[in-house]
């Protein structure tokens, strides 16, 4: 006879992993306990010793599939005869730390039930189980039980108590377990949107959602009576979409807001309403073959779809020659004049229902006024989406914590992460080293995450958004709550960004912590580099739209020479003028301008269609900005020099989302096209002095094409070849001068498919190792990892 202990850690809470050690210690005759504590889950076995031995071998190997064992820590113990196995009740312990589950998509056992008419949960849009269903959403504290999620507000009914302690039954343990006597359920409210359309019909009085309805605890309710209110809610908010209304949707992390993706009316008004112009729409569809039918799907692009996490995923689409004739056409303005779409299945129980019911695509776009984070509660939503929506589908089951979907795509096989949140955060990252020193980056304005380290992890935030506003820095503060107390996290010391200005900038300057500023080029490089495990110096090409440089100018089309601590720039961009600094980014043309004036080009034949685009008087004024300086700073920004071509090709003179030219510009790249520009390179290269990357030359060229009414597709091509090319280029020649072999590609511009697809394979061509990101986006949702691993080797080496 034998004992042994076992400490496991990782994702083991919320992922059925107490239940899996109960019934695999039951299977092979074992006694003694399992239990959650708050830094993992410990049990301890008992019995013959080759049973007992083989006891952590099993465990590893069989469990579950949502889980992410980290570590199992075996220690024999002592007997104590035990007289079987059982789960004991969680313990809580000062300082300790666990993982939490990300959300878990709809699996395909409780589908099963879903449809099935003799199953008491048919139809019941909150059924999950052990492998699926809210996690993150409704976790307020660790160890995870059922007191410290928002399920907590509702006593289990016996059936369901039943399945909860029974080890046969799937639910055993399931915290959010629940069903149409005893769990959330929904409320279909009308909106007071102008001119509503189709405004629901025949509201039964307790359909409507008011708090004084969310008694506590909740009460139970007639399985039947329930079942009939539920379904007519789902066949009433089915029925107004067909009618081309707009409703907002309470899900597991917020509110979208939906509407007939067929119906070319519906899809204006909601861009109306919410004030989101241009940018594009994602779409929810009911299957996968619905999904072949608008776009090309890879193998990983349909493992994406169809995986437990069900994140939006941008695909290819068909062209008009390829697109089937039966499936009812996208109504224009969901993602004009673009190559990709977001394509999205349904991930929970109310998305399976509402969209069979629907039967067909629907505009599925976060629940918010644009730059505001999307809605969480039942009152805040409406209050703020009231006139948007023309009814509210809510649910009575709390959020915890706002939670977008996660945006990814894949390139040449490759998964690119776009925004970062549902299904994948709060996982954390591996850090390649062990930290003793408890960090925060609080990232940078656009596209905010915060890292915290810990330990070996770094827990890098959901999308938080741009932090333009106070509502969204309300976000950002609650969320560095949230995560400081699920992870136990109390830092030592905040790293932050160099622009004073930047919000969170500020935020971390308020705090009573030692700081770290981390330039911005620097973090994203490092980013990457530490994804990868790589402490040693690499060459970083950065390029994106704007970043405070550390000589005060905004930078953006950088190569760099960086390890984890320091960096020097090796190379950039030349600099053109941004007059009116951010209003340049807003109306490219003006970004143009000022590029044609730095390179001398303003009086080539090829300027005269942008000049002559140009309001009255505008030239005249930007000139004189330019030739004074007055609100014209300077940059070296690759994402500025994608406008300046996206306007002097005529692709776009203003934007009326951020880069809406460069990806323009990008959907029109002409893939039979051979030919390529090519970029200068003017002083610099030697006694520490950088590169300077010229665009003259290239510029020069595109005035010709355009002057020569050259197809925008070839500029576009040639361009983007260049680009290219220069990455190349440049990445050898630092390479070389630098003695490395690897070089991270890193920054907004890396989010074209075409720039990142052709830099990887011309680095490798030439013998280098390019790195790209594994699990962050390249864009600035990366940058406060790397602010942090700066931070944490800055102050491990004095």
């Amino acid at each position: 006879m034998k004992a042994l202990s076992l400490h496991v850690t990782g994702i083991v809470q919320g992922v059925g992993f107490r239940p899996f050690v109960y019934n695999l210690a039951r299977s092979l005759d074992l006694a003694g306990w399992v239990l959650n504590a708050s830094d993992g889950v410990h049990c301890v076995v008992e019995g013959p010793s080759d049973r007992v031995d083989a006891f952590p071998d099993l465990l590893r190997a069989h469990a579950p599939a949502m889980s992410v064992i980290d570590s199992v820590v075996v220690e024999p113990v002592e007997i104590e005869g035990h007289a079987g196995f059982e789960i004991r009740a969680s313990h809580e312990e000062a300082g300790a730390m666990t993982l939490v589950s990300p959300d878990i998509a709809t699996c395909p056992d409780c589908l099963a039930e879903l449809h099935d008419p003799s199953d008491r949960r048919q139809g019941y849009p909150f059924i999950n189980c052990t492998s699926c269903g809210p996690r993150f959403t409704i976790i307020a504290d660790v160890p995870y039980d059922r007191p410290v999620t928002t399920m907590r507000d509702f006593p289990l009914c016996d059936a369901c108590e039943a399945e909860y302690h029974d080890p046969a039954d799937r639910r055993f343990h399931a915290q959010p377990n629940a069903c149409w006597v005893c769990g959330p359920r929904l409320y279909l409210n009308p909106g007071s949107a102008t001119g509503q359309k189709q405004p629901p019909q025949d509201i039964a009085p307790d359909f409507v959602w008011t708090p004084e309805q969310e008694s506590v605890p909740r009460s139970h309710r007639d399985r039947d009576r329930e079942a009939a209110r539920g379904g007519a809610i789902v066949g009433e908010v089915a029925r107004m979409l067909s009618a081309g209304a707009i409703v907002a949707i309470k899900g597991l992390g917020g509110f979208h807001l939906a509407c007939d993706a067929t119906n070319a009316d519906a899809v204006a008004t909601l861009r109306a309403r919410k004030h989101r112009w241009g940018k594009p729409l994602a779409i929810m569809v009911p299957s996968l073959d619905r999904a072949r039918k608008e776009c090309e799907i890879g193998r990983e692009e349909e493992i994406l779809l169809t995986g437990t996490v069900r994140p939006i995923v941008l695909l290819r689409r068909h062209g008009a020659a390829d697109r089937p004739d039966e499936a009812p056409p996208l109504a224009p303005g969901i993602a004009d004049g673009l190559a990709e779409i977001g394509v999205v299945l349904p991930y929970t129980p109310l998305h399976h229902l509402l969209i069979e019911a629907f039967g067909g695509p629907l505009v599925m776009t976060s629940g918010n006024r644009s730059d505001e984070p999307i809605a969480t509660g039942n009152a805040e939503a409406l209050a703020r989406l009231g006139d948007i929506a023309d009814a509210f589908l809510l649910h009575d089951r709390a959020i915890s914590s706002r939670y977008d979907d996660s945006v990814v795509r894949v390139v040449d096989s490759l998964f690119e992460p776009v925004r970062r949140a549902r299904g994948y955060a709060p996982h954390p990252l591996s850090l390649p080293f062990h930290t003793d020193t408890h960090v925060l980056a609080v990232g940078p304005e656009q596209k905010n995450t915060f890292t915290l380290l810990r330990d070996g992890y770094a827990f890098v935030s959901q999308h938080i958004g741009d932090l333009e506003n106070a509502e969204t820095l309300a976000s950002f503060e609650a969320t560095i709550e949230l995560y400081e107390h699920l992870f136990r996290v109390e830092p030592h010391l905040v790293a932050h960004d160099l622009h004073p200005e930047y919000l969170s900038t500020k935020w971390a300057h308020e705090l009573d912590l030692p700081k770290v500023g981390v330039q911005h080029h620097h973090a994203h490089v490092v980013s990457v580099t530490a994804e990868h495990g790589v402490p040693d110096p690499v060459v970083g090409i950065a390029f994106d739209g704007t970043g405070y440089g550390s000589d005060g100018r905004i930078w953006g089309g950088e190569i760099l020479v960086a390890d984890w601590r320091e960096f020097e720039r090796a190379a950039h961009l030349r600099y053109v003028p941004m007059p009116g600094g951010a209003a340049a980014v807003r109306r490219p043309a003006r970004m143009a301008l000022g590029a044609l004036a730095e390179c001398g080009l303003l009086d080539h034949p090829g300027a005269e269609p942008l000049r002559a685009r140009l309001a009255e008087g505008e030239e005249r004024t930007l000139l004189a900005m330019i030739d004074t300086g007055l609100n014209c700073p300077l940059t070296s920004s690759m994402g500025r020099l994608f406008d300046t071509v996206a306007a002097i090709a005529g692709v776009a003179d203003d934007a009326r989302y951020e880069g809406e030219a460069a990806i323009l510009l990008e959907a029109l790249v002409d893939p039979a096209e051979t030919g390529r520009y090519a970029f200068g390179l003017m002083q610099g290269g030697e006694g520490g002095v950088p590169r300077v990357i010229d665009p003259q030359p290239l510029l020069d060229a595109i005035l010709q094409d355009v002057a020569a009414a050259q197809p925008v597709g070839a500029i576009a091509a040639r361009f983007h070849r260049a680009v290219i090319d220069c990455i190349v280029r440049e990445g050898t020649e630092v390479a070389a001068a630098a003695s490395v072999r690897a070089v991270a590609l890193c920054g907004g511009v890396f989010m074209n498919r075409v720039v990142l697809s052709g830099a990887a394979r011309g680095l490798a061509s030439v013998g280098l190792t390019p790195l790209t990101h594994i699990a962050l986006p390249a864009n600035d949702g990366a940058v406060s990892f790397g602010q942090a691993v700066v931070a944490y080797a800055r102050r491990m080496q004095g």
